[in-house]
């Protein structure tokens, strides 16, 4: 595939105070956010992708593909360009590749790290890190899913590193089972829940001292089965292990994500930490390109790149999630 990538007009001038800004912050930055159907425009025969191409039913295109590649560039700016930033819903390293080589954000020096999983659609999670801020020690892909009973799906990512200060960093992304398919797909959600229950345990007992992020598109608010009973948050913010639910702190005039005129949590954050390690601030990013208003019902929505059938334009019809945690050393 020949690539093209369309000119974001911003200078160097203006780019490069995020970059020494960030360079000097002791703050942490990690961001989450469902990009929503991040797909490169060829077919890939093993995947049912065929919707994304110029031919397919959306015509989706080398020109909509690098405009959505360059929205996303510029909210990553926008977020003063975090160290790490979770992704979902993005098909394959090319686009990865696209948004960290091909667009003004490749002046940032930012890497992905991305592995491929069963999911039929071909969507994966993904990670894209600032070298110069955050170093990749090891990473993996756990499987949630079960070929005994046909059941796939995104896996977890799990990336261990450390900060140039380093401090051990944790990073767990998912991407959970959607909720069509009613309580069987509730329960494919609590089976991930608790596997990424183990996952952490299993983290923070290996290194006490690393913060264990949890950060995905769970599927679930914190009032549903999957949270509530899989996570073991019941009624609480904290659970039993010490894990806390970051999002529990957010506003409830807003959501990551609105069904049916409600603004909803279903994205999360979850860490486990001991107490050399405190939470600056979690942010939901609402920028107002980001949205747009809604026809039939009163207030906004995320703004979409297709509304249905219709180009509409926008990114995702999630919002993005910014974690600033930092590191408390000895001296402080």
């Amino acid at each position: 595939m020949k690539r093209q990538a369309i000119p974001f007009i911003i200078s160097l001038f203006l780019f490069s105070p995020y970059v020494m800004a960030q360079e000097d912050a002791p703050i942490f930055t990690a961001a989450w956010w469902n990009v929503e159907n991040l797909f490169d425009t060829r077919n890939d025969p093993n995947t049912n992708d065929d919707e994304f191409t110029p031919s397919g039913d959306l015509h989706w295109t080398q020109r909509k593909m690098w405009k959505k590649l360059n929205d996303i560039y510029k909210t990553i700016v926008a977020m003063n360009l975090p160290d790490v930033i979770g992704f979902a819903e993005v098909e394959n390293k090319y686009v990865l590749r696209s948004l960290c080589e091909g667009t003004p954000l490749k002046q940032a020096d930012y890497r992905y790290v991305h592995y491929d999983s069963p999911d039929r659609r071909g969507i994966d999670v993904a990670l894209i890190y600032r070298t110069s801020r955050f170093t990749v020690d090891s990473s993996q892909k756990i499987s949630l899913s079960d070929s005994t009973t046909h059941f796939f799906t995104r896996d977890i990512l799990y990336v261990k590193g450390h900060t140039h200060e380093g401090d051990t960093i944790v990073l767990l992304l998912n991407h959970w089972p959607s909720k069509r398919g009613g309580e069987e797909a509730e329960e494919h959600r609590i089976m991930a829940a608790r596997k990424l229950r183990s996952i952490m345990q299993q983290a923070h007992k290996e290194t006490p001292s690393a913060a264990i992020v949890a950060m995905g598109d769970l599927n679930s608010t914190d009032k549903e089965p999957p949270l509530a009973e899989g996570l073991a948050f019941g009624n609480d913010s904290i659970n039993p292990d010490g894990i806390r639910l970051l999002t529990h702190r957010l506003p409830r005039d807003w959501g990551s994500h609105k069904y049916q005129g409600e603004w909803r949590y279903i994205d999360q954050v979850l860490l486990l930490a001991n107490e050399h390690w405190n939470v600056v601030k979690l942010k939901l990013i609402h920028n107002e390109y980001l949205v747009v208003d809604e026809v039939a019902r009163p207030g906004q929505r995320p703004k979409r790149t297709y509304q249905g059938p219709l180009y509409e334009g926008g990114i995702s019809d999630h919002l993005p999630l910014l974690l600033r945690l930092r590191p408390l050393h000895d001296n402080e």
